[in-house]
């Protein structure tokens, strides 16, 4: 099945929130109690029942004042800091499609995909009233169940605007052929290639995301270290069977001490 990616297009983007409305009816995610303070942003960050959240940004411009709607949500990328990070096997997959999913099922609570995320989107939660356990992790999941029957994401789906749309992976050269015609710019990830593309009339900071995005130096060590302790424990275990082998077991003297002779 061929890879596919999300592109939001900010400059068709209204902050509707209708992406995140479909997202949590989809989900069957419970809304969040808030109380305004000064911000349009509601709620005022993702948890384990707001899988996306439109970013209201005031931007003084041209001697006015500028919305750029953006939007924090999961990147699914390709290199993701969250699976390499993460030390429990099967606890963060990607399917065919691309996306990164967690399975609170086997999550342990470790936090370390929380750490290992560049663009600091899983979110902890120690209890849930959706029933999906304590002490999990949680973010979007790019709808693969949908997908799996064939549906878009639910936030594609409901976009009124056509400022989120769902494509095939390959297509990414027309989207940037595409972007360069209306004077927007492309933001994959970079390095991190990510199946969530923005198109910006501004620079990435400016709509909440990191210039230059990078997996912490830790994700990298974590990856090192993982296989590595594999090695060194099987180094172990093959050290002491070739002990037993050349030399055998210890035995014990009339004395009660232990002799290998």
């Amino acid at each position: 099945m061929a890879e596919k990616m999300i592109v939001i297009d900010t400059s068709k983007c209204t902050a509707c929130r209708g992406c995140q409305t479909a997202c949590k009816q989809w989900n069957n995610l419970s809304a969040v109690v808030t109380e305004n303070h000064g911000s349009y942003e509601n709620p005022p960050d993702l948890s384990y029942s707001t899988y996306t959240r439109i970013l209201f940004n005031e931007v003084e411009k041209d001697g006015g004042l500028s919305w750029f709607f953006g939007q924090d949500r999961c990147m699914h990328c390709s290199d993701a800091g969250c699976m390499k990070a993460c030390p429990v096997p099967g606890a963060i997959t990607r399917d065919s499609n691309g996306a990164v999913v967690i399975n609170q099922d086997v999550c342990t609570g470790c936090k370390y995909c929380v750490f290992g995320c560049p663009f600091d989107i899983p979110r902890f939660d120690r209890g849930n009233a959706e029933g999906a356990g304590v002490d999990k992790a949680f973010k979007c999941t790019m709808c693969f169940d949908r997908q799996s029957m064939g549906m878009e994401p639910a936030c594609t789906k409901t976009c009124p605007t056509g400022a989120l749309s769902f494509t095939r992976s390959s297509g990414l050269p027309a989207v940037k052929a595409m972007a360069r015609q209306k004077g927007l710019s492309v933001y994959d990830g970079g390095a991190l290639n990510t199946h969530v593309v923005f198109l910006l009339e501004d620079k990435p900071s400016v709509y909440g995301l990191p210039d230059k995005p990078a997996l912490p130096a830790a994700t990298y060590l974590r990856s090192v270290l993982k296989p590595l302790g594999v090695v060194l424990f099987l180094a172990g275990v093959f050290a002491a069977i070739a002990h037993f082998v050349a030399i055998g077991p210890g035995e014990t003297d009339e004395e009660g001490g232990d002799s290998d002779v």
